[in-house]
């Protein structure tokens, strides 16, 4: 192989695709990221057994080729140098020779064909989003999606379905659930859970500029098309929870609340709480008038309020600080509506009008 390559445009591709690379792998091919160079266009992978990401760019190429180089060093190499233009070459012992200006390297490399075969997306649906919608419904949802540690590997994902012209988007892990709701311009019905952490790190992808993503949905896979880069990663298996169950029908406690003020004050008396937000929850009383938060741990002891108008019989909630604030958070509205069934059932957080959106939180039973 012997290239030549605008270095901003190599250094980005990079730095992307070291998203789908695992740092300390037991086999160091999955460190790697492979370079495959023909006429007129290089195509960078990189594949970490979970998602994979493809780039291809613009070069001069006087040889064709393939190599395997570590994403991390090429990376490093690539940043630090200075000129407009990297020259690649490598030779039959897996050298990669590296150039640029008046600085040279000589990096080992791996073979192209120990690579993992990269997944495909095959008899697939398509459906195009808009970059801010995809963006702002992964970010509104993903909070509540489950961690791996102990839980069903579905419920770490995110569920998606489309009907009717409309993208629904729900994460639950057991003590809350995320919905949100955006009508799309789609004819298709599909669903399908993709894994959190690889949505995340698609629209990580995505630049300030608004642009169309394509995303296509096989049986077993899912591809998203951002920005010139595929980025790949396996469907999650089994049927998601019947959350719809979880939601209730009526309420005995209604409230109207600034979001802004609430997030502050829990963030203040949230400072007294070390490490166990489950031993020292954030206590919330809810008078005719006033909303008292209240917090103890071995640290000491902090109290605010805020004025409200309850509808409903005076009573005393707990919340895991963390759960609520991610909740108020994913809002990104002045004003919401949080209503309750007492101090043991959840409580819902929707808009003052409309279903856009709703986030239920678990209380934590006071003692």
């Amino acid at each position: 192989m012997k290239i030549s390559v605008e270095r901003e445009l190599l250094v980005n591709a990079l730095s992307n695709l070291q998203r789908a690379v695992t740092p300390r792998a037991s086999l160091p091919i999955l460190e790697g990221v492979l370079l495959s160079a023909e006429e007129g266009k290089l195509t960078l992978m990189a594949y970490n057994m979970e998602i994979s990401m493809k780039k291809e760019l613009p070069i001069v190429c006087s040889e064709q080729g393939d190599i395997v180089i570590s994403a991390r060093i090429l990376f490093e190499i690539i940043r630090k140098v200075r000129g407009t233009t990297i020259q690649l070459q490598t030779d039959d012992h897996l050298v990669c020779h590296i150039s640029c200006g008046a600085a040279v390297f000589d990096i080992m490399g791996m073979a192209s064909e120990d690579f993992p075969e990269m997944p495909n997306v095959a008899e697939y649906k398509t459906v195009t989003l808009s970059s801010e919608d995809l963006k702002s419904m992964v970010r509104q949802t993903s909070f509540a999606a489950a961690q791996m540690e102990g839980t069903r590997p579905i419920l770490t994902g995110l569920d998606f379905e489309i009907e009717n012209g409309q993208l629904k988007v729900v994460a639950i892990d057991g003590n809350r659930l995320a919905i949100r709701k955006k009508a799309i311009n789609s004819s298709e019905k599909i669903s399908f859970v993709v894994s959190s952490r690889a949505i995340s790190e698609a629209v990580k992808i995505i630049g300030e500029e608004e642009q169309s993503i394509v995303i296509k949905v096989g049986s077993r896979n899912i591809s998203f098309e951002i920005d010139g880069y595929i980025l790949t990663s396996r469907l999650l298996e089994g049927a998601y929870i019947d959350y719809s169950r979880s939601i209730p029908q009526s309420f005995a406690q209604e409230i109207k609340i600034n979001v802004p003020q609430i997030i502050e004050i829990i963030e203040r008396i949230s400072l007294v709480i070390v490490n166990d937000q489950i031993k020292s929850p954030v206590r919330c009383a809810l008078n005719e008038d006033c909303l008292t938060f209240s917090c103890t741990s071995s640290v000491g002891r902090a109290t605010d309020c805020c004025d409200i108008e309850l509808k409903g019989s005076e009573f005393e909630i707990g919340f895991n600080n963390r759960y609520l604030l991610d909740a108020l958070k994913a809002t990104e509205e002045d004003e919401v509506l949080v209503r309750f069934n007492g101090p043991n059932a959840a409580a819902v957080i929707t808009p003052l009008e409309g279903d856009d959106y709703l986030y239920l939180v678990l209380p934590i039973i006071l003692k």
